[in-house]
């Protein structure tokens, strides 16, 4: 209370914890790093593609559109590096019944059948690539599908 008696008020702000200094950030490896930049080339490579941090992480859009690719770096203790990718219907159940180590249905986006996929330690980048490929396309407005297109033939 101050001297009129009026409770003081606090700032919010005040009471929040500070943010971790950006030294106590975990920084990935090599291999990761590597894995990283590969998977940034591919995504990059499809047109008008863009690259965003979004809950920190490195996150693709289509365009000025909606999201094809968001990089999982090992989100709440997950025990490996991964990219959350938009899939077809079904496209997600055939991924990780066929092949459960290497695809899953990530937390948050899982149940509109994004499916997750592994990155590390070793990689299939042609189906990665493929995959990204195919979020793209359906999410990207229908111009840039026709720009890929081209680019295809």
């Amino acid at each position: 209370m101050d001297a009129r008696g009026k409770a003081r008020r606090t700032s919010k702000r005040a009471e929040r914890p500070a943010a971790a200094p950006r030294a106590l950030l975990r920084r990935r490896d090599a291999a990761s790093e590597r894995i990283v930049a590969r998977l940034r080339k591919l995504c990059l490579a499809l047109p008008a593609a863009n690259e965003k941090l979004s809950h920190g992480e490195p996150t693709w859009f289509a365009g000025t559109g909606k999201v094809f690719a968001m990089l999982d770096d090992h989100h709440h203790a997950a025990s490996h590096l991964s990219v959350w990718l938009p899939a077809a219907p079904d496209v997600q159940e055939a991924l990780v019944a066929g092949d459960p180590s290497r695809f899953f249905r990530p937390p948050y986006v899982g149940h509109r059948g994004w499916v997750g996929v592994v990155l590390d330690p070793k990689p299939d980048w042609a189906a990665v690539g493929a995959l990204a490929e195919e979020a793209y396309r359906l999410v990207a407005p229908r111009r840039l599908v026709a720009e890929l297109d081209r680019r295809r033939r």
